[in-house]
This record gives C-alpha cells, sequence and structure tokens, in this order.
C-alpha cells in the first residue's frame, strides 16, 4: 500500500516506519495514525518481517506531538472519540504486537510523539533528544496511554512531576529515569536500534511473541500475569522452534528458527 504520511523500507527482515512529516515536525494528524494503524497491522502479519524500527524523517523530530489544529471545536464526546480511536487502533495494538518495535527517538518526542515511542517495546533516544507530556499547557491531559506507560517506566512519582509540569527532558534525564533503553549519538541512532533487533531477530521468534504477552501481562491489572506466563511457556512446548533449540544446544551449534 501506498502512505502519504509514511516512508516504509525494508532492510532484510527489518522494516522502518518512518514518519515522513517532517515540515510538520512529524505531528500525529488523523491521517497519519490511520495509515500506523494499516502499516503495523501489514507489519506484524507479514511473514518476511521479524521486527519494525520506528522514527520520524530528519533530525529534528520523532514526533513532536499530535496535530492541535485537529482538536478545535472537539467536546468531551468527541475528545473521548479520539484517545479510544488513537489507543486501540496504534497504541496498544503496537504494545501488543506480536513483533519487537523499536522506537528510535531522533529528536522531539512530544506528546502523542512521546506516547507512540512509549508503547514502543523498546526505546533508543539520539543524545540530542527532548521529550515530555506538554499537554496541560494546552488545558489537557496525555490520551494515549501517556499517563499509564509513564508511569510503568519512570514510577508514580516522576511520572506526577513530568505530567503536571508539562517539563521536557533530555537523553541522559531520559535513560536515568528508565524511559529510554539507549543513548547513543544522532549518527548511531539506527545502526544502535539495528544492532539490538539483530540481536532479537536471532532468537525464536514464537517464543519473542510470547515474551512480549507475558511481559506486557506484567502491568495490566486485570490479568494474572503468572497464569499467563504459564500458558505463554506452554505454548512455546508446541512450536518446531523448541525442538531445533533443544537439537542445537546438544549439538553445540547455532539454532535456525523457522517461527514454526
Amino acid at each position: 500500500m501506498a502512505f502519504e504520511n509514511l516512508l516504509i523500507e525494508n532492510k532484510k527482515r527489518i522494516q522502518y516506519i518512518i514518519i515522513n512529516r517532517e515540515s510538520k515536525l512529524n505531528a500525529l494528524n488523523k491521517a497519519t495514525l490511520a495509515e500506523l494503524h494499516t502499516a503495523f497491522y501489514e507489519a506484524f502479519h507479514n511473514p518476511g518481517v521479524g521486527g519494525i524500527i520506528i522514527t520520524g524523517a530528519g533530525q529534528k523530530a520523532f514526533v513532536a506531538g499530535a496535530d492541535i489544529a485537529e482538536f478545535v471545536g472537539v467536546d468531551a464526546d468527541g475528545g473521548r472519540d479520539i484517545a479510544r480511536q488513537g489507543q486501540t487502533t496504534v497504541f496498544d495494538m503496537i504494545e501488543n504486537g506480536n513483533k519487537p518495535v523499536i522506537a528510535a527517538i531522533n529528536g522531539f518526542a512530544l506528546g502523542g510523539g512521546l506516547e507512540l515511542a512509549m508503547a514502543c517495546h523498546i526505546r533508543i533516544a539520539a543524545d540530542t533528544a527532548k521529550m515530555g507530556l506538554p499537554e496541560v499547557t494546552l488545558g489537557l491531559m496525555p490520551g494515549y496511554g501517556g499517563t499509564q506507560r509513564l508511569s510503568w517506566l519512570v514510577g508514580k512519582g516522576r511520572a506526577m512531576e513530568l505530567i503536571m509540569t508539562a517539563e521536557m527532558i533530555g537523553a541522559s534525564d531520559a535513560h536515568r529515569f528508565g524511559l529510554v533503553n539507549h543513548v547513543v549519538s544522532q549518527d548511531q541512532l539506527l545502526e544502535k536500534a539495528e544492532e539490538i533487533l539483530n540481536k532479537i531477530l536471532s532468537k525464536a521468534p514464537l517464543a519473542v511473541a510470547s515474551a512480549i504477552t507475558a511481559i506486557n501481562a506484567a502491568f495490566q491489572p486485570t490479568a494474572n500475569g503468572f497464569e499467563i506466563e504459564i500458558n505463554e511457556f506452554s505454548r512455546c512446548f508446541g512450536t518446531k522452534d523448541i525442538k531445533e533449540g533443544i537439537s542445537a544446544f546438544l549439538q553445540k551449534r547455532k539454532p535456525e528458527f523457522t517461527g514454526e
């Protein structure tokens, strides 16, 4: 499918999803969110794609937030629809996807942009990146899962402070707080993302998918994470990959997983 706001690039089993609205600092409008839903759905269902790296076009912004112009005239019911639609079709979809997703934060990640990065499984930031949830300066609050995911990642106290002050933080503080996994120079950003993703892609794909499901369950209040872990653990025993993994281990060779 051809996209107006995204660039899709494939590098062996890695798929890049690049938000391509550089003149708008890659802001998330309705059309871009719709395209993100389609792009991730296709990537998750494409057997040739092992994992995804998402980033923004240019070096200035990952995603500088939502397209605020689209909020003009929206009432409470409309706001509920915006948040629910975005969370369900994009942010929750990414978080619960069956393949690893790495956010390569190349610049500003503000508001919905930081929420997008937090929905990914791993975050790597350029040392020039700036992050924050400034919604309260607009009379809003985060609506794409930001209050929940930021609390999970940095703890309640820091989340309270960052959201209520609307403070923007640099990459080094984001790393110190646990918001991002790694900080590298701008020119090493994609190389580092590929390095980590290739390590993951050398492992059993179905086992990785099960691990994503079980880890996510730890942050779902109504889920029994231990029971889900047991179920996902047992599911692995029904795959061909576990047989290959055990054989390779006993034969002292590298496994060749097929995702079956």
